[in-house]
This record gives C-alpha cells, structure tokens and sequence, in this order.
C-alpha cells in the first residue's frame, strides 16, 4: 500500500511539473514606419476623399500595432498641388477631403515622422469595368466549394498589372491576388476566387486595382511569403521592401507602399 503511494505521489509531481510556464526570448528590432499609402479612386466616384494610414512594428506578442502620431503628410502632383493629410486625432489615419485624380498622373508623397523624411513617387493607373461575374457552387478540389469568376476586357496593346480584393460579408478571411496580362493582353479575362465558407444569399465584395509593375512585384513576393508554409518564428527569405525611401537616414527604411488605382467594385450576392 506504501508503494502505491509513492508511485501516486511520483505521478502528480511529474504531472504538475509540466505546468511551468516556459519564456520564448523573441529578437526585437527598433520601430519603423510603415505606410500604408492606398490612394484609391472608385469609377463613378469624384476620388476627392482619401486617407494614408501610418502604423509602426511592433514585437510579435504586442497586442495590438501602435500608430505613428504627429506626423506631416502630403502628396503632389505634377501640376504642383500640394494635399495636406491630417492626422484624425491619435488614430494615425491621416485625412484629406480635396485631392484630385489623374488618370496616368504622377504624384509624390512625403512624409515628416520623427524627424526623418521619407518619400515616395508613384503613378495612377486605369482599371477596365468589371463587366460581369459568374459562379460555380460545385468547384474547387472537393466539389463542394464555390467558384467566382469577375470578368474584364484587358486594353489591347498595353503592358497592364491588377490587384484584386475578394471580400466576402462573413467570417472568412479576404482573399488578395494579383494578375499580369503577359499572355492574354487585349482578350476577356477574369479574377478568380475560391471559397469553401460561402452560401446561397452571402456577399462578396470585389475589387480590381489598376496597378504599376512594381506593385505587382511588390504583392506577388508578399503574397507568396506570407502564404507559405511555417510556423510564426518562420524567417522570411527576404525583406519585402516597397516603393518609399528615407532619405534623411536610409538605414532606417520603411515598410509598405505608396499606391494610387482607379478602382472597379461589384457587391456580388451569391445565386443557389
């Protein structure tokens, strides 16, 4: 009976052990910036109200992304309009209510955070009208997924890259993807997107973005990273740098993008 109890006693120890808490030391770096620069103008739309969020990294286990407050933000075209963005309190959403679009327009932005000033030099591009879209409840591997097809006619004679959102109105996560015309320029083609979570009577947002070949790049690499396989302490195989620069201490570089589409949309309701 005696051993019986150490035995017991033994199990609840080696039990009970299992319980310490085990600290996980993760390499934390200085903040940077990172700009997340989306000028977009929807077709139909006068594209006068727009917004520049500014956030900074933070360390993997931080609960949420700090903002960068304070800073000073413009963009001008290359008529020489100056676009004030204001910061809506501490937010770091940085507002303005009076820019004007440009098909094929170049603008330059410049931002003052920290007394360093970074920049960046993009131009707006054109999007084709989603024309129509098409759905195949029965897709995907399994045959039970549901397929959607947005088409477009792609201009002949032109070199174009797109950036599409498929953002559907339940709890599944939005689906980002990015096209080039290299073999079917001047033809109807489409955006395809794949959802095993949708039914009859659920919404899906969809956006195609008339976008430069570095953006394409930019999102084809970031969206292949953060796509593949690998737990949370993965190392990227490579820093994903965007379009904007600091020039006061190019050390300290940015992260994100300084973007400007002409935007097609169509709120599409899925069909039983």
């Amino acid at each position: 009976m005696k051993q019986k109890f150490i035995i017991v006693v033994v199990l609840l120890v080696s039990f009970f052990s299992c319980e310490d808490v085990i600290d996980v030391d993760v390499p934390t770096s200085e903040p940077r910036l990172v700009i997340d620069a989306s000028i977009n103008w929807f077709k139909g739309t006068t594209g006068n109200e727009q917004f520049i969020k500014l956030t900074l990294t933070a360390p993997y286990f931080d609960d949420g992304v700090p903002p960068a407050n304070n800073a000073l933000v413009t963009v001008e075209d290359q008529n020489n309009n100056v676009f004030e963005f204001i910061e809506d309190e501490n937010s770091g959403y940085y507002y303005n209510n009076n820019f004007i679009t440009e098909i094929n327009g170049v603008y330059n932005l410049t931002i003052v955070y920290e007394n360093e000033t970074y920049i960046g030099t993009e131009t707006l591009l054109a999007v084709p009208e989603i024309e129509f879209v098409e759905q195949n409840l029965e897709g995907g591997i399994t045959g039970e997924d549901t397929e959607i097809k947005a088409y477009f006619t792609d201009p002949a004679n032109e070199e174009n890259y797109y950036f599409f959102e498929f953002i559907p109105n339940t709890p599944v996560i939005p689906t980002l993807d990015t096209f080039k015309d290299e073999f079917v320029n001047g033809n109807q083609v489409f955006g395809f997107y794949v959802e095993e979570e949708l039914n009859p009577g659920d919404e899906v947002l969809i956006k195609n973005h008339g976008v430069s070949k570095r953006f394409y790049e930019f999102m084809y690499v970031l969206l292949q990273q953060t796509g593949s396989a690998g737990g949370p302490f993965e190392t990227q195989p490579a820093t994903v740098r965007g379009n904007c620069m600091n020039i006061t201490n190019p050390e300290n570089y940015p992260f994100g993008y300084f973007r400007l589409s002409e935007v097609s949309q169509v709120n599409y309701v899925i069909q039983p």
